[in-house]
């Protein structure tokens, strides 16, 4: 660790929020300002990918203004920029690494490229300070479903991963299908609270040559033929069961295969990360399963499970002290790898 505090100025615009933070030693945060676009892309059903970046470009410089505001320091105060580089909508992508490259090369500062699901692990370290690795992290979003043994600081080991869908890519053409709208997965885990789990037994996929790995597809299929079935035969569906026993299957799944890997791996800590991991069903299950494995459970708060700046400023930090650094040739990467560099 380093003798001084460091001051890590961190900016995430890889999807539909820009977002830009201050954070101190990777645990502190001073500021985490986020402008979402949730109201503009929800008339579209989704994320509209040339109306993300523009928006970004409006947003950016204010975004970062009023971080550096709120945390009441200045860019000459910034130890370092960290930004988002990959995985994610590439145009917008470029908007955040650009702003960032033109701080770092104004100021005469280090840019760090920080990989996206690495700073949704990251999160938990600014919920829970006396986290440390190694542990087993679930990470589950509307573009991810990773599960990682997070061997070190930076140094991390891809377990599983999903095969088609996401699971919140999932929750949003459920909700979609069954006229909830966008965003997904948080209108799914509400109305879910109002139906039965149990009454309708949708399919838990499992893949033969990979016992971590994901598939949702065929789930999500079976919710959408099951909703045209009915139609087609004049029947009403109960919406509220529908989703609740689409989620159960999600939810099992999800924490299984956690679960089993912890336990082949002899962890007894375990993190969820990313936008569903504030899922309520799953925060449950995984309560469950954790307290009958005698593990610890950690999960960051909503804002830090969403998209937003503090949880890449935290990886951006240990990213640093690793002496990660990156040229001005740093470009985005749409589909980034975790641990590529």
């Amino acid at each position: 660790m380093m003798d001084k505090d460091i001051k890590i100025l961190a900016i995430e615009s890889s999807c539909d929020e820009t977002a830009a933070a201050v954070v101190v030693n990777g645990r502190e945060v001073l500021s985490n300002i986020i402008y979402s676009q949730i109201d503009i892309h929800t008339m579209y059903g989704g994320v509209v990918p040339e109306i993300a970046s523009r928006k970004h470009i409006e947003k950016i410089n204010q975004v970062i203004r009023a971080a550096l505001d709120e945390a009441k320091c200045t860019l000459d105060d910034i130890d370092a920029v960290a930004v988002t580089y990959g995985p994610g909508l590439v145009g917008a992508l470029l908007v955040g690494v650009g702003a960032a490259k033109a701080i770092c090369f104004a100021k005469d500062i280090p840019l760090v490229g920080v990989h996206h699901i690495e700073g949704h692990i990251s999160a938990n370290y600014i919920q829970d300070k006396d986290l440390k690795p190694p542990f087993m992290c679930l990470v589950v979003s509307g573009g991810h479903t990773h599960l990682v043994k997070v061997v070190d600081y930076g140094k991390y080991e891809i377990l599983g991963i999903t095969r088609d869908d996401a699971a919140g890519e999932a929750f949003d053409k459920v909700a979609r299908a069954i006229g909830l709208g966008y965003p997904g997965g948080p209108k799914v885990d509400k109305l879910a609270r109002e139906g039965n789990p149990d009454a309708i037994v949708f399919p838990r996929a499992k893949i033969s040559d990979s016992e971590y790995d994901f598939s949702f597809s065929g789930l999500k299929s079976a919710v959408l033929n099951y909703i045209n079935q009915a139609a087609m035969k004049g029947e009403e569906i109960n919406k509220a069961d529908v989703a609740a026993s689409f989620q159960k299957a999600v939810t099992d799944v999800l924490t299984e295969h956690t679960m089993a890997a912890a336990k082949y791996y002899g962890m007894d800590k375990v993190a969820l990360a990313g936008g569903v991991a504030s899922n309520s069903s799953l925060r449950n299950a995984m309560k469950t399963a954790c307290n009958k494995a005698g593990l610890a459970l950690y999960y960051p708060s909503p804002v830090l499970c969403t998209d937003n700046a503090a949880m890449i400023g935290s990886a951006g930090y240990y990213e640093y002290i690793n002496g990660t650094r990156h040229g001005w040739d740093l470009n985005a990467i749409p589909n980034l790898k975790l641990g590529q560099r």
